[in-house]
């Protein structure tokens, strides 16, 4: 097997894999970064991409698999619950890659994300940011679930032989790689063993979000479009609502209408239209069906300045909210008028 373990700076790690005998080649992890990188690994091999795979949506790095699989016109491969739009090869549990004489064995491990896959070949397992150097994947991001990473740790991987290499998607030390057995030994995450103890102990870990992690989300859930493109197009299939309308609603509790508010965390707890939803843009595709389950709701989406509202607008148009309309301006023209908002 040709191997090669490609860094960034910020501790991101993709490979890439061949078979000898056949030339045939895939990347996991791609970095967008790192296109040309991979391009001459095959040209310095002798061998070409067949493959590329994410080991699932990730929302602290831009992935490189849209462009990298369009450049070469091969499948980019993700597990059957990635809500991103362009997968051309959905896979599910159980099943595997041929790569010539090498086989990806594909283990669904939610948890991190529900789309989450580890990659098994031969010695190896490419654990993606469900199992790190010291470490796990964290739990409170959108579509994560603690009881479902217990599984997927106790009962997935670490049933594999324990002398198996494990090379994550984020190495934050110098190491190139660790194997089952240290983790199990060494790894604090995997000291509590007990399913409510681990499970309680994901639910109060005090992480920070990730650098950029709405625009990451946006970015690999749409394939690399810039806001700017995205906006322009969006701005051509939306209706929007004057604020003065909007007041006029809010102050008569209209029962048809859902306020949206789709800006960052720290910007909603600042001040926020009373009675507001709260979705960032970055996790509008993952979280709107749990949290606006009927199609037939009129809804209002605001940002700070009208430009990402209209961009989530259309969004929400695609995914079949016909009634989804923009908030004219935004929130920046609003508070200069010193229309009402809250912080509750």
């Amino acid at each position: 097997m040709i191997f090669h373990q490609i860094a960034t700076e910020r501790g991101c790690q993709s490979y890439f894999l061949a078979c000898e005998e056949t030339c045939m080649a895939v990347v996991i992890d791609p970095e967008e970064t790192l296109l040309d990188r991979y391009l001459g690994l095959a040209a310095q091999e002798g061998v070409r991409l067949h493959y590329v795979l994410d080991t699932h949506t990730h929302a602290d790095h831009f992935s490189g698999g849209k462009e990298l699989a369009q450049r070469l016109r091969i499948p980019l491969i993700m597990h059957r619950n990635s809500p991103a739009p362009f997968v051309d090869m959905r896979v599910d549990d159980g099943e595997k890659i041929n790569l010539g004489k090498l086989s990806l064995n594909l283990i669904h491990t939610p948890g991190h994300t529900a789309d989450s896959l580890c990659v098994l070949v031969k010695d190896r397992v490419f654990t993606g940011d469900t199992l790190l150097i010291g470490g796990c994947g964290r739990s409170d991001l959108p579509t994560g679930d603690a009881d479902q990473l217990f599984d997927s740790l106790f009962n997935k991987l670490l049933l594999l032989d324990p002398a198996t290499r494990v090379y994550p998607a984020h190495i934050y030390s110098d190491r190139d790689y660790s194997t089952l057995a240290e983790e199990a030994e060494h790894n604090p995450r995997l000291q509590l063993k007990q399913r409510d103890d681990f499970v309680q102990q994901m639910r109060t870990l005090t992480l920070r979000e990730p650098d950029h992690l709405s625009e990451a989300l946006r970015t690999n859930l749409t394939g690399g479009k810039t806001v700017e493109q995205l906006i322009a197009e969006a701005a051509h299939s939306v209706s929007f609502m004057s604020l003065e309308e909007v007041l006029r609603r809010t102050n008569t509790d209209d029962p048809e209408i859902i306020l949206l508010d789709v800006r960052e965390r720290e910007e909603f707890a600042a001040g926020h239209i009373a009675g507001a939803i709260h979705i960032p843009r970055g996790q509008l595709e993952l979280r709107v069906n749990q949290a606006l389950q009927d199609p037939t709701l009129r809804i209002v989406v605001y940002c700070e300045y009208g430009r990402i509202s209209t961009l989530a607008t259309a969004t929400l148009r695609d995914m079949g909210f016909t009634r989804a309309v923009a908030m004219d301006q935004g929130l920046q023209l609003w508070r200069e008028k010193n229309y009402p908002l809250t912080e509750k």
